[in-house]
C-alpha cells in the first residue's frame, strides 16, 4: 500500500569519486541516470522495498519496524554494506534522531507507493497502474538536505520493474506474509556519504485525491519527515 520511507546512496558510476557533486545542481545527491555501485536508481528502489517489506514488525531484539512510529526504532536494523536505507512511518509528522557510521551512503524514497500480490493485486498490470495512479496524485513535494532544497524533483520520479519479495507474518502491510510480487513508484534519491558531524534531511508531501476533481475517491494523506543524523 502506501509507505514512505527512507534515503540515498554511494558513489556515482565506478570512475567518479565519492565526493562528487550530484546532478541538477544538488550537492551530494547523485543524478537519477547514474549507476551507483553499478545499479540503476530503479534497481536500488527494488532493494529498498525488499528491505522494507522483509523486516519484522518487531525484531527478536525488540526493535520496531522503520515504518512504525515507535521509540523502539533503530536505524541500524537490517542494514549491511556500504549503503544504508532510511524509511519513515506514513502518514503524519515524524522526527527521528540517529547515528550513521561514517562512509555510509544513504538511499531513500519519499512519497512512494507499492502494490503487491500479497495485498490482492496479482498482475503486473494492476500493480503498475495503481503505483502510477498514486504517484500522479502526489502534491506539495519537497526535499531538503541541510537546509538546501533538492532541485528538479520530477527527474527523481521512477517506477520499479515488477520484483519479488518475501515478507514475514505479520508484515508491515498485512497479517499474512509470504512470497509475493510488487511494483512501486515515487521519488527516490541517492546521497553520497555525508561528512562527519550533524546533518538534517527533511521530506514532505501528500497523496491527494478529490471526487470534486473527478477522482474516484477522496484522500488526503500528508507526510512530514525529518531525520537528524549524526555521522561518525
Amino acid at each position: 500500500m502506501l509507505a514512505l520511507a527512507g534515503l540515498l546512496l554511494l558513489a556515482l558510476a565506478s570512475s567518479l569519486p565519492l565526493q562528487a557533486q550530484g546532478g541538477q545542481g544538488n550537492p551530494r545527491v547523485l543524478p537519477p541516470r547514474s549507476l551507483p555501485q553499478g545499479k540503476t536508481y530503479a534497481e536500488w528502489s527494488v532493494a529498498w522495498w525488499q528491505w522494507f517489506m522483509g523486516l519484522p514488525l518487531i525484531s527478536p531484539a525488540g526493535v520496531t519496524h522503520p515504518g512504525i512510529d515507535d521509540p523502539g526504532f533503530d536505524v541500524a536494523e537490517g542494514q549491511s554494506g556500504s549503503v544504508w536505507f532510511l524509511a519513515a512511518p506514513f502518514p503524519g509528522t515524524h522526527e527521528r534522531t540517529c547515528t550513521i557510521p561514517a562512509g555510509k551512503a544513504l538511499f531513500f524514497g519519499t512519497m512512494v507507493s507499492e502494490w503487491s500480490s500479497l495485498e490482492g493485486y496479482a498482475t503486473y498490470e494492476e500493480q503498475s497502474y495503481l503505483a502510477w495512479l498514486f504517484a500522479e496524485h502526489i502534491v506539495d513535494l519537497s526535499v531538503t538536505i541541510d537546509g538546501v532544497p533538492v532541485k528538479n524533483l520530477a527527474a527523481y520520479r521512477l517506477q520499479s520493474p515488477q520484483f519479488e519479495f518475501t515478507a514475514p507474518t505479520p508484515w508491515i502491510f498485512g497479517p499474512e506474509g509470504g512470497a509475493g510480487t510488487a511494483v512501486a513508484e515515487g521519488y527516490y534519491f541517492f546521497l553520497a556519504p555525508l561528512a562527519a558531524g550533524q546533518h538534517t534531511i527533511h521530506c514532505q508531501g501528500a497523496f491527494y485525491f478529490s471526487t470534486a476533481d473527478g477522482d474516484p475517491f477522496d484522500l488526503s494523506a500528508p507526510l512530514d519527515m525529518t531525520y537528524h543524523l549524526t555521522v561518525r
